[in-house]
């Protein structure tokens, strides 16, 4: 059922036309960013660079994509799920679901027309991981600004800026532990460290990503 429900609000997100203002979005940012290809060496760069700067448009989509369906049929779809745990559940999925398609988007198009060379094993590797980790990032800041959350529309859209700016300040910061890291992500980068960090810096993403997600699903159950 959830499998289902989350396939529903995918195509009613689809239906909507709403997926081709983040997917317009994507491609300009995109076609901008990798208007040239980068010298050889610096393909850990330009892919980390990449998964940090579509999280914004990853975070739009999952927003317009919660943002979809009417709130009466939320509650219609939570009956016919058996409860608004499943409906909860499917709309994350279907939140994820979209992200992910946008930063594999993402990453083919690094892979495609930013890099000179193919990257090796291990780094196309900690490339994959970084662009699942914006998806995650991406779903869990627009979950948390998406309209059952944040009612009005213009502190919505100022909260998801705001969130993403706030998140590369303090990630850029000695206190980065204290969001997901993203700014380190592109540091360890252009250090030649991304392989060896991943596992540090992915710990300290999943976390946060995950309390954020907690915290989104707390609300909604409790409202």
């Amino acid at each position: 059922m959830i499998i289902a429900l989350a396939t529903f609000r995918l195509a009613a997100y689809i239906r909507s036309h709403r997926v081709y203002q983040a997917l317009l979005l994507a491609l300009a940012m995109l076609a901008i960013l990798h208007g040239s290809r980068a010298p050889r060496g610096q393909e850990a760069s330009v892919l980390t660079d990449g998964a940090v700067l579509i999280i914004l448009i990853l975070a739009w989509a999952a927003r317009s994509l919660l943002d979809t369906e009417p709130d009466r049929q939320r509650e219609m779809s939570a009956v016919a799920a058996g409860g608004r745990g499943r409906e909860l559940a499917a709309g994350l999925v279907a939140a994820f679901a979209t992200c992910a398609v946008f930063a594999g988007i993402g990453l083919a198009a690094a892979l495609l027309l930013g890099v000179s060379g193919a990257p090796e094993p291990g780094l196309l590797s900690a490339a994959l991981a970084v662009h699942a980790l914006a998806a995650l990032t991406g779903t869990a800041l627009g979950a948390l600004t998406s309209r059952a959350i944040l009612p009005s529309p213009a502190l919505s859209i100022m909260s998801l800026v705001l969130g993403f700016l706030l998140m590369l300040l303090l990630s850029a910061s000695p206190l980065y532990w204290l969001t997901v890291p993203v700014v380190r992500w592109m540091r360890a980068a252009n250090d030649g460290d991304l392989v060896s960090r991943l596992p540090e810096l992915a710990a300290v993403s999943l976390a946060w990503c995950l309390l954020a997600l907690a915290f989104y699903i707390w609300r909604r159950l409790k409202g």
